[in-house]
């Protein structure tokens, strides 16, 4: 097996002290560009690989970060990973992806295992089924930065970065009350996680700023999954027709597909019967069987901005924690009826 190329083999080929060779390879102190220039010539002629193990040694930092989002399976998070990775990328740090599937153990062992492996720093976006709060504030007791992203936690002393999700549930909701809707349902996430809650909450609001009753049977405990959107409204389709909603306002738009298949299997349409809308703009939105109405997140920008915070977190200790809010827009499709009464 060949033996692994080392600094001082460079630095005997070219002439220079192994300080130098050392700087220009980790790109520290003044060394001139000429000068860079050659040793990392030299180096790839070599076939020199960095030790990032004794770097970070020195550098009391691995230089990677640790990322933990709560599903796969839809376009939103691997958008938001596509801006962590640029970002990262850029300032020459690489990332740990875990996946926590929903679930606050498997939440728990991730952070554990990436806090194991001496990542300078985790972003985190909470899972659905997380009702206790203690395995963030650990973290932030041992000094280990954090950001929390798009589910947020908050006053736990963390920066996060998200969108208006209250804000952005009012208008979306007021959009179907707008183009005639009065009888409206609510397809709601869980009110333990962050954006479950918001968008509850706004969704209330907007029935409320313009004079709507609220109808609690209108409000469905449902959850983040297509399967979630369909048993809701399977529940809501059970409701003698005079007493049902027209209007549906879906956690998200995986609920809201789930509850598109649901109206249409049972023979109703879209929107003559039931109008619809979502929430995030994924990727397949605009393709359903009715193009679906919903409200465009920035995932991208989103994964791109937590990383900043973070990296600049891990960079000073005294960067200052903030609550970083993104805006949104509405995106009407044909899902939501242009000209309609209740």
């Amino acid at each position: 097996m060949k033996k692994r190329v080392t600094v001082k083999q460079i630095a005997d080929e070219i002439g220079m002290s192994m300080m130098t060779v050392s700087r220009a390879l980790n790109e520290n102190g003044n060394i001139n560009k000429k000068t860079r220039e050659k040793v990392l010539k030299t180096a790839k002629k070599l076939g020199y690989i960095p030790n990032f193990v004794a770097k970070s040694l020195v550098q009391q930092k691995t230089f990677t970060i640790g990322v933990i989002i709560p599903e796969i399976t839809h376009s939103f998070f691997p958008e938001v990973i596509r801006g962590i990775e640029e970002v990262a990328y850029q300032s020459k740090y690489q990332i740990i992806l875990a996946h926590s599937a929903e679930d606050q153990q498997k939440e728990k062992l991730a952070i554990r295992t990436l806090a194991s492996k001496r990542v300078d720093g985790l972003l985190i976006s909470t899972a659905q089924s997380v009702t206790e709060f203690d395995h963030y504030q650990e973290v932030v007791s041992h000094g280990l930065p954090l950001v929390s992203f798009d589910r947020c936690v908050y006053d736990i002393g963390v920066s996060t970065v998200s969108i208006d999700d209250e804000l952005s549930a009012e208008q979306i909701t007021e959009h179907l009350i707008k183009i005639g809707y009065k009888k409206i349902a609510h397809l709601a996430g869980p009110v333990t996680v962050s954006i479950g809650k918001k968008r509850l909450n706004g969704f209330k609001k907007a029935l409320k700023k313009n004079k709507l009753v609220l109808n609690e049977d209108f409000i469905i405990p449902s959850g983040f999954q297509e399967a979630d959107g369909y048993n809701s409204m399977k529940k809501l389709l059970k409701l003698p027709k005079t007493k049902r909603p027209r209007g549906i306002v879906a956690v998200n738009d995986p609920a809201a597909f789930g509850a598109m298949k649901a109206i249409l299997e049972e023979g109703y349409k879209i929107p003559e019967d039931f109008a619809l809308v979502g929430f995030s703009d994924d990727i397949r939105a605009e393709l359903m069987e009715v193009p679906l109405t919903t409200i465009r997140q920035p995932a991208y920008e989103l994964g791109r901005i937590a990383t900043q915070k973070l990296i600049a977190h891990i960079e000073n200790s005294k960067e200052k924690v903030e609550e970083i809010i993104l805006p949104t827009e509405i995106v009407v499709r044909s899902s939501c009826g242009f000209k309609s009464s209740s």
